[in-house]
């Protein structure tokens, strides 16, 4: 019997990197909202700790951290930031610690106190990480996804509940609402903004924005500005929601799927149910396994036995299968099909394993990214 991977461990660059940058510019406002509140004291503990460049006494950099805490369906993942800023100059970011642990939060429903392990081990990175002097400064925040999206109201409210004591405890900034769950949307426009920002597409009018495609473990999200005025008329309701952003107002086109993501849609057409053991150990049995094969597969600390169909024309029960799961879930907007994307996560993981796309990351229409479209994959 084979133990079939999930790929559940994914790498910082490709699922955590936009959504750490946007957090990262949160991270920034609240400390300067801390900043203009605080203290003489404390103001005289974050310049002393700034740093000095070469050969100018003058010039001092003000150096402060902020701590991320990137909840997901497969693991839980902490940014630690580091930002210099020379005097009347914008901050920039000049270093970036990462570490990831699994299982997600989520894992963890039916056992709470056994949460907040994990969370403590990723903030012993972050004391490591920053000078003692500065704790007490230093902004501190969790944004959870889809695996507690996907938990009932109550079970993901103890999780964040635990953590946000594990984090009142600890000696960073944290605020009331330090700790909270991400919607959907604010995933996608998070990514969207980060992508753009990073492309130089917003950098003034003009300019062509790209789409964005995420695929985590459980929800998948789209996001795109569109140019066409049919697009906006028909899309369904909660699929379009407006930013305003450096004097512009975007109207964009962004969903998530929930449940879509690479793990629950898995478990979905496998004929699994989230969150809950197979009745009484039985083995799923699938036509989009290879005939004759038996194995476990395990997601969210559940562990289940699965088998393919024996020997047999396959293509047609498993596409049916995959077409019940996504029935009446996903729309299809035109325009898509004329958008560059980038396209990150699982999406890439997937991709690079069997050698679809080169050390460049470009997957063109050519090779099957739809339409005139040109993927670009984040790694």
């Amino acid at each position: 019997m084979r133990k079939i991977p999930n790929h559940g461990a994914l790498r910082m660059t490709k699922v955590a990197y936009p959504l750490g940058l946007c957090v990262g510019l949160f991270i920034y406002v609240a400390y300067i909202k801390w900043h203009r509140a605080s203290t003489p004291q404390a103001l005289s503990s974050i310049t002393g700790a700034a740093h000095l460049s070469a050969g100018s006494a003058a010039r001092a950099h003000e150096v402060f951290y902020g701590i991320m805490f990137d909840a997901g369906s497969t693991g839980t993942r902490v940014h630690v930031f580091q930002f210099a800023r020379p005097p009347g100059e914008t901050p920039t970011l000049t270093h970036e610690t990462f570490k990831a642990l699994k299982p997600g939060l989520s894992a963890y429903a039916d056992d709470v106190e056994k949460s907040a392990q994990g969370i403590q081990e990723l903030l012993d990175v972050a004391k490591q990480d920053i000078p003692f002097d500065l704790w007490k400064a230093t902004p501190l925040v969790l944004k959870a996804t889809a695996g507690l999206r996907l938990l009932p109201g109550e079970k993901a409210q103890k999780l964040l509940q635990k953590v946000k004591e594990v984090f009142k405890a600890s000696p960073f900034l944290v605020g009331d609402d330090c700790v909270s769950i991400m919607n959907g949307t604010d995933e996608g426009v998070s990514a969207w903004i980060t992508v753009n920002f990073l492309t130089g597409s917003l950098r003034g009018p003009g300019r062509s924005s790209v789409g964005m495609l995420d695929l985590g473990g459980g929800s998948t999200q789209i996001t795109f500005l569109p140019r066409a005025e049919g697009t906006l008329e028909a899309s369904p309701p909660g699929h379009l929601t407006s930013l305003q952003m450096f004097n512009r107002t975007y109207r964009l086109y962004s969903h998530s799927y929930l449940g879509l993501g690479l793990m629950s849609a898995r478990l979905a057409i496998l004929g699994g149910v989230e969150g809950r053991p197979a009745k009484d150990g039985k083995e799923l049995v699938s036509a989009c396994l290879s005939p004759g094969f038996r194995g476990e597969w395990e997601h969210a600390e559940i562990t289940y036995r699965i088998s393919g169909q024996k020997a047999g024309r396959l293509h047609e029960p498993c596409a049916s299968r995959v077409s019940e799961v996504l029935r009446n879930k996903v729309h299809r907007a035109e325009e898509a099909g004329h958008v560059d994307f980038y396209a990150f996560s699982y999406y890439y993981d997937l991709a690079a394993s069997v050698g679809l796309i080169g050390e460049s990351g470009w997957w063109g229409p050519s090779q099957g990214c739809g339409g005139q479209a040109t993927c670009k994959w984040w790694g």
